[in-house]
């Protein structure tokens, strides 16, 4: 085992990623959650719950509420983009385009490839979507930033590393990569920089 990984996995503890299955509820998060703070996200992601019966948005309850008048949508803070954006995720399962059902047998690539159709929705996000939610063992957000951060702290290199030295350091971790990416990404602050010298 990496040295370096193995002495922030002894400082972190326990694994404690879970699989989910609302993955309509987080994708909708995901696109609420784009270029705001998270309070902020929060605010409003509590707002539009609140919107549905068990405050649980399904597909069909969310085109249903957009076809509502104008000041009632607005309410719930969404700009005109992620409003757009949410509809054509929601257009999307309830249509049967996106066969949720069928992601256990699909690759992760297959998967990045049907999400991205989704307007709103980037490789990022479904990585994150991947790791967070399928608990797939292997992916590696390379342009992650906070990863990126992390790994320069933890081997103690001059620059954040990109390119070939990023894929050579994950190279190390395969088949568990999404592993090595959670225990970087909650490195004691403090701690960063010195791991890679004890």
């Amino acid at each position: 085992m990496d040295p370096v990984l193995k002495k922030i996995i002894k400082k972190v503890g326990p694994c404690t990623l879970k699989r989910r299955k609302d993955y309509f509820v987080v994708l909708c998060k995901s696109i609420f959650s784009q270029q705001i703070s998270v309070k902020v996200a929060a605010v409003l992601f509590h707002r539009f719950r609140n919107q549905f019966p068990l405050r649980r948005p399904t597909p069909a309850r969310v085109i249903e509420l957009f076809d509502r008048p104008e000041e009632k949508i607005n309410a719930v803070g969404l700009s005109r983009q992620k409003r757009a954006y949410i509809l054509d995720l929601a257009r999307h399962f309830e249509s049967g385009k996106l066969k949720t059902s069928r992601f256990r047998h699909m690759s992760d690539e297959e998967i990045i490839e049907a999400l991205v159709a989704v307007k709103g929705i980037g490789r990022w996000t479904v990585e994150m979507f991947l790791i967070f939610v399928l608990n797939r063992p292997d992916v590696y957000p390379v342009d992650d930033l906070g990863l990126r951060k992390s790994i320069q702290r933890a081997y103690g290199l001059a620059e954040m590393p990109k390119g070939k030295e990023l894929m050579e350091i994950g190279e190390k971790w395969k088949p568990y990569r999404s592993l090595a990416t959670w225990y970087l990404w909650r490195m004691p602050g403090e701690e960063r920089s010195k791991i890679a010298k004890d």
